[in-house]
């Protein structure tokens, strides 16, 4: 049997939410917490990025409360 190893830096609830479909969407908390952009078009990214475009362009002031 596998051993699971635990995360080193574990999820808060207070960091994502779940749709009704059942997805769970990270908060821009999270990212930032995180440190870095994934690059995958990410519904709240602070970062900035574009999934249409490919390009990282920092906004003003992230989204952190939806």
């Amino acid at each position: 049997m596998a051993s699971i190893i635990p995360p080193s830096n574990p999820i808060d609830p207070e960091d994502y939410y779940k749709t009704e479909e059942g997805y769970i969407v990270f908060k821009a908390s999270y990212h930032l917490k995180r440190g870095y952009c994934c690059q995958s078009g990410c519904r709240h990214c602070p970062y900035g990025f574009d999934l249409r475009t490919g390009k990282i362009t920092k906004p003003s002031k992230p989204d952190d409360n939806a």
